[in-house]
């Protein structure tokens, strides 16, 4: 990992105080990238970004990406060469209460983005990360491609296909050379140190701290899980492409699981408490399910980026729920163990993605 493409290369990383940002950042340090990290505050405590000591790895500004003066200030003082949009509003349930902050921060934090790249004029590559919920999601059983229409049923799902129609535009309209911009659209992602509300792994291993009964909302609703490696593995690759060949990689790319991956959420949580080692699960029957809207079927189809990226899954559902539960099992036994355990995680699957 130290003769990376990223060595030397300064990197700006939205959403970095978050699960997937917090990684992301970490996988750049280690590869000797500069980053630079954009976003919020850490919402919850405890957070992946404080409990990883990430603060001291790169320079770290708090800010909002409906700010857009803020937002180009950022790009204007370290002038990235590399952009990964990872900043989101990333909740469904939370998009049915403030579905106006939800459009301001996805749609408009995109447009903010792509526009401090339009001016800034360091930019070689930018990918801006979507959701597998771009989609129009008509409950089909086989897999989305990339030039599926998009949608959404619910405002989070419906911000995430917007802002693939403002990247789509923006690349059309202003990147026809220069800045090589792609979108990134990935599954279900699972990992240590998510400890986000309403979301399946961090409510199983919240239950299971506490030794209370873990609620299975949706049983059987089929899921594209992943680890949070792989799809990050991809956008790398994938900045990596456009910085060495921008045309055919400045588009939309799915990155997802294998096909026998996408499993239902009840059987997911069974494999996750096994792998954990601790916990109960109390299933809702699908007839006495209530709450928001949720999709019923929901897979990708990644044949484009295995042909023309050269990536593929590598983990497979069980090498991901085992890493997801080791490192939770490390930070209930000790949390100073946790960028430990980070940082082993990510050279193994290092290994892979050189």
């Amino acid at each position: 990992m130290s003769g990376s493409f990223f060595a030397g290369r300064t990197v700006l990383v939205t959403g970095h105080t978050g699960f997937k940002g917090s990684w992301l950042s970490r996988w750049l340090t280690l590869m000797g990238a500069r980053v630079v990290g954009f976003a919020l505050p850490p919402e919850q405590k405890p957070s992946l970004f404080e409990l990883a000591g990430l603060a001291g790895d790169i320079t770290s500004i708090t800010g909002d990406l409906r700010d857009e003066a803020a937002v180009y200030a950022a790009f204007e003082a370290h002038r990235p060469e590399i952009v990964l949009h990872l900043g989101a509003q990333a909740l469904v349930r939370r998009s049915y209460r403030s579905p106006v902050e939800t459009y301001a921060t996805n749609v408009m934090g995109t447009v903010h983005v792509l526009e401090a790249c339009r001016r800034v004029g360091t930019v070689r590559a930018a990918v801006v990360v979507t959701s597998d919920k771009c989609y129009e999601n008509r409950e089909w059983v086989w897999g989305y491609r990339e030039d599926e229409p998009m949608g959404g049923h619910d405002p989070y799902s419906s911000s995430k296909g917007c802002a693939e129609i403002v990247t789509a535009a923006y690349r059309r309209s202003f990147f026809a050379s220069g800045t090589a911009v792609a979108s990134a659209r990935a599954g279900n992602v699972i990992g240590g140190g998510d400890f986000s509300e309403d979301r399946l792994v961090p409510d199983m291993v919240r239950g299971a701290a506490k030794g209370e009964p873990i609620v299975i909302r949706n049983p059987v609703s089929t899921r594209p899980w992943q680890h949070v490696l792989e799809p990050l593995g991809g956008y790398l690759l994938l900045a990596r492409r456009l910085c060495e060949s921008p045309e055919g990689h400045a588009e939309g790319w799915n990155f997802g699981p294998r096909e026998e991956d996408a499993i239902p959420v009840g059987e997911l949580a069974e494999k996750f408490v096994r792998h954990l080692g601790r916990g109960t699960l109390d299933i809702t029957p699908p007839e006495a399910r209530t709450g928001p809207h949720e999709a019923r079927y929901l897979k990708l189809d990644v044949s484009k980026a295995r042909a023309r990226l050269g990536w593929t899954p590598r983990m497979g559902i069980d090498g991901a729920l085992e890493r997801t539960a080791r490192w939770y099992r490390a930070w209930l036994d000790n949390p100073e163990a946790s960028r430990a355990e980070l940082d082993a995680q990510i050279r193994e699957y290092g290994v892979w993605f050189e």
